[in-house]
């Protein structure tokens, strides 16, 4: 057997009720996924579903006072509903979807504003406005639960709404984004899909605490230290 020469954590989020954790595997991520947000960005609401990826160990709990990220001067929230992927599989129809999912939570999908306006200006990836360190706020999972249509997505700053809408208000409702995505990767059990983002989204600042909330999940909040 090979000894390592050192150990690496494994990323894991609680599990609303029991003792046992989610041991996350990777976190996709959903690009215009409401109609609104596409729009206030100037984007085309009727684009198929795109997906952007987060190293599982950006993975933060709520709860938690994070320093204010590196190299941004605006640094946005987006609430997101976040799958969790219970049973893998490729090519999955959308009727069969929901056999695949462990459960649900709250989730914030951190991002450098600033940083990802440069790179869409000269036409480069994403990666470092999304997958840098602390930038996923997941809440604890709620298992065997559907979320229905109507569930309202909100986020607060300081206690100021910011956001708010329903999950019905997906272009791409949750069957269709876990069969889109098992066309690209074969998903597996421990994988985490943030479903993207309503309209409204907008900077935390040094200093400031923020709350995503969806109707029978947990939060997932967090501040920034000043």
């Amino acid at each position: 057997m090979t000894d390592f020469i050192f150990r690496i954590p494994a990323p894991s989020v609680e599990i609303s009720g029991r003792t046992e954790r989610f041991a996350v595997r990777r976190i996709f991520c959903v690009g215009r996924n409401y109609a609104e947000h596409a729009r206030e960005f100037g984007n085309d609401e009727r684009d198929p579903p795109f997906f952007f990826t987060k190293p599982a160990d950006a993975m933060v709990p709520s709860g938690a006072a994070l320093a204010y990220p590196s190299l941004t001067q605006d640094l946005h929230h987006e609430a997101e509903l976040v799958v969790a992927i219970g049973t893998g599989g490729r090519d999955i129809a959308a009727k069969d979807a929901e056999s695949h999912i462990f459960g649900f939570a709250c989730g914030n999908d951190l991002t450098r504003r600033d940083l990802q306006a440069v790179a869409k200006s000269q036409r480069r990836p994403w990666d470092m406005s999304k997958a840098f360190d602390e930038s996923a706020v997941i809440g604890p999972i709620v298992p065997g639960q559907s979320i229905a249509p109507e569930a309202a997505i909100r986020c607060h700053v300081d206690g100021q709404l910011r956001q708010n809408a329903k999950i019905g208000d997906m272009t791409w409702p949750i069957a269709d984004v876990i069969a889109a995505l098992s066309t690209h990767v074969t998903l597996a059990p421990g994988d985490l899909i943030m479903t993207g983002t309503p309209a409204g989204v907008g900077p935390v600042a040094r200093g400031q605490s923020c709350r995503v909330e969806i109707d029978g999940l947990p939060d997932a909040e967090f501040r920034y230290t000043v």
